[in-house]
Parts: C-alpha cells; structure tokens; sequence
C-alpha cells in the first residue's frame, strides 16, 4: 500500500491494479513495486508505489543516495529498473519517448547552436512534418515564456547559467511533453535567479496544465511547487542485521491554496506546520528512525 499521507486525515488510496486496462479516470503514471539494485542484495530502494494524475506536480524530497534521481531516470526509460512496473497511460515504460521531457541539473545545451537552434532540433524532431515558419513559431512562443525573446540568436557560451536552465525549461516544454521530468534544474542557481525561474516555471505549468515530476532538496520549493510531496527514506542497516531498502516513507498532500506565491508562502495558514512537517521527516526520519514526539 502506499504510505500514509500529511495532514494525518487524509487516507491513502490504494496502490492501483496494473491487471486491468486503464480508463478515462486513471493516472497519468503508475509506478508499483519498482526497485533497483546496483549491488545484489542491496537494493538503493525497493516497493516504490505512487500514481501521477494529469495535470499535476508532485515533489519528491530525500537526501542524497535515497535513489531519487534513478527513479527519475526510470521514469525517462533512461535506466532499467531491477523490479516492478512503470506504465505511462496504460503503456510500460521502457525507452525514452518524445512524451516525456527531461530537464537536467545541468543545462545540456549544444554549444555550437544558438538558443533557437537549440529548441528547434526538439521541436523538429516532436513534429519532423513541419514546415520552417511552424517551427520558429512554436520556438518564439517558449523563448517568450521564459523571457528570453532578447538571447535568441546567442550561443550558450554568450548566457548566464539561470539564462542557460531557462533555455533548457523551453525546450523541455517545447515538444509538449505530457510530462515534464525536472532534476534538481535550480540546484546550481543563486536564490534571486532561482526565484525568478521559479516564477516563470509556476506560469509556464499554470498555462499548458503540464504534468511534472520534480527532484529538489529545497523544502520551500517543494511547498511552493508541489500538490503533492512524496518523503523518501534512505537504505539502511536495521538494529537486528537486516538491510532495509529505501521507500517513499510518507506521502505529503500540499494543503496550501493551489494559487500561491513566493512572496506570501510564509504567510499562509498551515505554512509552518507542512514546512516543519518536512523538515522533520529529514532531520529524524529520514533513515527509517520513528517519528519525534
């Protein structure tokens, strides 16, 4: 089953039955099971289940080792895992496929092409038939989302790094993927560009209604972002000698009013009590020890 949710109301669903066909109501993506081991008998993490509807973002926060970014790379079809299932409407995923788009903690441009070559070879690829007018329009329509209308004939080498993960977020969202796979994409940033983006990536989700999974260690962020918030533990060795894989320990339901902002995040009722919420799960319980009292 899946892990309990915050607040302490809310009841888990059921993970869902991969036996039967999907429908009009099911998940986006369903994820059940899924392990991976590098070591035999060691697995990073192991009985992973959670669902992704349609439309929304959801968050996942551990520390590092806890297998967050080979889920991620899982759910790319970049990386096998060692059990269980991924299928993404109804189809397992196991190859990268132009229905999901990646963005990376580095901006993995090409640094030979400008800022609309660089999005024009996705946005050729998503739709080959194109003519060369469809094409500059679709790249003109994200380089204006994430304000950067004024760069598009320069190279990488001619960019800021915020300048170079907005490029990367364009073109991710340019191929319109029907879901977006965010790793850790601001990590590298300073906290005024990483706002910035982070408002701009807000608008982008709130206009296309994209479907997003996102890697952070930022617990603002998360709550900023997220609907939902799913915890992961770390593998550890447990008091009696068993080796106990990393989990989703806990599944997080953002009850903060979907329409908020940086700047009144804080002011929100309930604000302090998710964020401690979390922060606690990192401090205490991250390595499977119980909650604090």
């Amino acid at each position: 089953m899946l892990s309990p949710t915050y607040p302490p109301a809310a009841v888990a669903a059921p993970p869902p039955d991969l036996s039967t066909p999907p429908s009009v109501d099911a998940p986006l993506l369903r994820v059940e099971g899924l392990g991976k081991a590098f070591v035999p008998g060691r697995p990073v993490f192991a009985g992973v289940d959670f669902a992704l509807n349609a439309g929304e973002f959801v968050c996942v926060i551990g520390h590092s080792g806890c297998g967050k970014t080979t889920i991620l790379n899982v759910l790319a079809g970049l990386e096998q895992a060692s059990a269980g299932h991924v299928l993404m409407s109804g189809r397992e995923i196991d190859s990268p496929g132009l229905e999901r788009g990646v963005v990376f903690q580095g901006h993995a441009l090409m640094p030979w092409l400008t800022v609309r070559r660089n999005i024009a070879f996705a946005v050729e690829s998503r739709w080959p038939q194109w003519s060369r007018e469809q094409v500059d329009a679709q790249v003109r329509r994200f380089v204006d989302l994430v304000g950067l209308s004024a760069a598009i004939d320069k190279k990488p080498a001619q960019l800021s790094g915020g300048m170079k993960q907005r490029v990367g977020i364009a073109r991710a969202f340019s191929i319109q993927p029907r879901m977006l796979l965010l790793d850790e994409p601001f990590g590298a940033l300073d906290a005024l560009t990483r706002g910035t983006i982070q408002d701009e990536l807000m608008a982008i989700v709130r206009e296309t209604a994209q479907t997003v999974f996102m890697i952070t260690h930022d617990v603002d962020e998360a709550i900023l972002l997220a609907d939902r918030i799913l915890l992961m533990s770390n593998g550890h060795d447990a008091p009696d000698g068993r080796y106990v894989p990393g989990r989703i320990a806990e599944v997080v339901v953002n009850p903060l009013p979907r329409e908020r902002t940086r700047r009144g995040l804080h002011h929100l009722d309930g604000y302090y009590e998710l964020r401690n919420h979390i922060v606690d799960f990192l401090v205490s319980r991250a390595l499977g020890a119980p909650p604090s009292a």
